[in-house]
């Protein structure tokens, strides 16, 4: 149950916009409820037509606001954290931070531990309610990430994990969105060089992708058991993934994966 009604949303940039979309569209937050704050405000304007509360005051944001989602770059967020601790109210607020590479102990220790800090890794597709979130946090008696699992779960899917584990998961599904729609990009210009319009080929792709992800999720198997379903002995399909494989389609997947993972671990450092 979602206790805490109102948000605020501190840099509401691409992810954090996408967060407000998509809690809107969840029907369990009205936008009126919904704070978005950035230094170029008329960027915001389009959601204050939607109905959401925007300005450029994050004091002004947090005394309308029971959750504070922090969504800034990683070399604001100590500047970011500097000017709301004095206004952190430990009855009232719970911090979420989706910035990446941050580790909730550094925030902890910026607000005083004033009030409970959890860690947020959603991805965009959030603004369609179809986010995969993973969650974790310090918070000892657990309330700040049930509280969070209950808002994010309105959104997509959510997993609490190990504090450890975030860096790899921000590789995982928050980088990982760009992987697999390229691929989709990809396998929609295969079928363009074999006869299709763009806009059909695109469709395809972006469909077929769409059937093997929920084949995965709805019946729970290994994808190699569903690719061998599909591979017969001397087929073309077979022959197709080999060549694939042969110039590296996997491999190519798992080193991006890795080398995005080790980029997040350093990008508060670097920034910082």
């Amino acid at each position: 149950m979602i206790k805490q009604k109102t948000i605020s949303i501190i840099g509401a940039g691409n992810i954090g916009t996408s967060i407000a979309s998509g809690l809107a569209k969840s029907e369990n937050f009205k936008t009126g409820d919904i704070t978005l704050t950035r230094r170029r405000l008329n960027l915001l304007e389009p959601f204050e037509e939607q109905g959401f509360r925007i300005t450029s005051d994050n004091t002004e944001a947090l005394a309308n606001s029971d959750i504070v989602i922090v969504a800034v770059e990683p070399q604001q967020l100590d500047e970011v954290l500097s000017e709301i601790t004095p206004d952190l109210d430990p009855d009232r607020h719970i911090l979420l931070s989706v910035v990446t590479g941050v580790h909730s102990k550094h925030i902890v220790k910026k607000t005083g531990n004033k009030v409970p800090v959890v860690r947020v890794m959603p991805n965009t597709a959030i603004a369609i309610r179809e986010s995969m979130t993973c969650i974790s946090s310090t918070d000892k008696n657990g309330a700040a990430v049930k509280a969070a699992e209950a808002i994010f779960n309105t959104v997509g899917e959510t997993m609490v994990i190990l504090e450890e584990q975030m860096t790899a998961a921000t590789a995982l599904c928050a980088c990982g969105i760009a992987f697999f729609l390229r691929s989709i990009r990809a396998a929609s210009q295969g079928g363009i060089e074999i006869g299709f319009h763009s806009t059909e080929s695109n469709f395809m792709a972006a469909q077929t992708a769409k059937g093997a992800a929920s084949l995965l999720l709805s019946l729970g198997n290994h994808p190699e058991s569903e690719v061998d379903r599909v591979t017969t002995p001397r087929g073309c399909t077979i022959s197709g993934l080999n060549q694939m494989e042969h110039n590296g389609f996997s491999s190519a997947m798992i080193k991006g994966i890795l080398v995005s993972a080790e980029k997040a671990a350093k990008l508060y450092e670097e920034e910082g």
